[in-house]
Parts: C-alpha cells; sequence; structure tokens
C-alpha cells in the first residue's frame, strides 16, 4: 500500500489548517484595515475615478476573498511532504503581507504614488506565489485567482486616483486627522 493517509485524514488536516488559517487570514486583514482606512477627510476631499465602485464593495470583497486565500492555504499547508509546500507558504506570506501594507501607505500615510509601487510589487509577489502553490496544490492557486483579480484591479484603480487627483489630494489642505508614519 503506497497511501501515507487516508482521504479522511487529509479532510481532517485540512479543517484543522482552515480553522487556524481563515481567520488568521481575516485578522491581518482586519489589523491592516486599523492603519488607515477612507474614512478621513483627506479620502472624502478626493475626486473618485469613474471606475471606484460604491464602498460596500469593498468590506465584501475582501472578506470573500479572505476566505478564499485562508482556504487556499490550508489546502497548500495540508499537503504534508509535498515538494515545495514551504517555499509556496512563505512566498504566499511575504506578498500577502505586502499587499496589506497597501491600506497604510495608501490611507495611513496618504501617499498614492508609493501606494502604487507597493501594489504593483504585491501583484508580481503574487505572480510569483501562484506557481509555487500551482506545484503544491492546483485547486489552491485556483482559489487565488480571483485574488490576483483584485489585486490587478486595485492597481488600476490606484491609478486612477492618482490621474484624478495629480496633487496627491491636497493632504494638508483638507484637514486630515489620521497620518501614520512607518
Amino acid at each position: 500500500m503506497n497511501v501515507l493517509a487516508s482521504k479522511s485524514q487529509l479532510r481532517a488536516s485540512f479543517l484543522r489548517w482552515a480553522l487556524f488559517l481563515v481567520p488568521l487570514v481575516l485578522l491581518v486583514g482586519f489589523a491592516a484595515g486599523q492603519l488607515g482606512g477612507p474614512d478621513t477627510a483627506w479620502f472624502a476631499g478626493l475626486k473618485k475615478p469613474a471606475i471606484f465602485p460604491p464602498p460596500i464593495t469593498f468590506a465584501i470583497v475582501w472578506t470573500v476573498l479572505f476566505v478564499l486565500i485562508g482556504c487556499a492555504l490550508a489546502l497548500v499547508a495540508s499537503a504534508w511532504g509535498a515538494a515545495g509546500r514551504g517555499l509556496a507558504l512563505a512566498v504566499f506570506a511575504v506578498q500577502f503581507l505586502v499587499t496589506q501594507s497597501w491600506t497604510a501607505v495608501f490611507f495611513g500615510m496618504q501617499d498614492m504614488g508609493s501606494a502604487l509601487y507597493v501594489i504593483i510589487g504585491a501583484g508580481v509577489l503574487l505572480l510569483i506565489a501562484l506557481p509555487l502553490v500551482w506545484r503544491v496544490r492546483r485547486v489552491a492557486a485556483l482559489l487565488l485567482l480571483p485574488y490576483l483579480g483584485w489585486v490587478c484591479f486595485a492597481g488600476a484603480l490606484n491609478y486612477a486616483f492618482i490621474q484624478a487627483n495629480p496633487d496627491g489630494g491636497a493632504a494638508g489642505a483638507t484637514g486630515a486627522q489620521t497620518r501614520v508614519q512607518l
């Protein structure tokens, strides 16, 4: 018999990892949101580009994406003995933290230009992480494709904000109360 674990053991391993990673991903996302958000005078004073969706969209999309990300990571983490498992998890973790830092740069530091570089870097890291995840669990990589789409949209939206607000939103002129310096 060449089976390392039964299907029920693999399912149980996935569930344990999912019960840990889905809340962890949600917690990291929530913590990142505390470093800055759209509820500032600076953001309210920005001209919104045409592709800016209704604000509730962000909460809904990020919640769904965080659950998908947590499940994808659980699939990879539960693949004990798979070649490249550790590397896939490590590269994805770095990428995820870079993506989450975008909030602090865009909203907290009120720096749209630097935020664009952060989201481009996050996208490049995600493109590096996806093939690594694919080699471990193809389904996990497929679960991450909506996340890739959203990161690309975030980059386009960030760029559109820069185009609509070439002065950077005049942070000092609008009386912004919150500014985070990293």
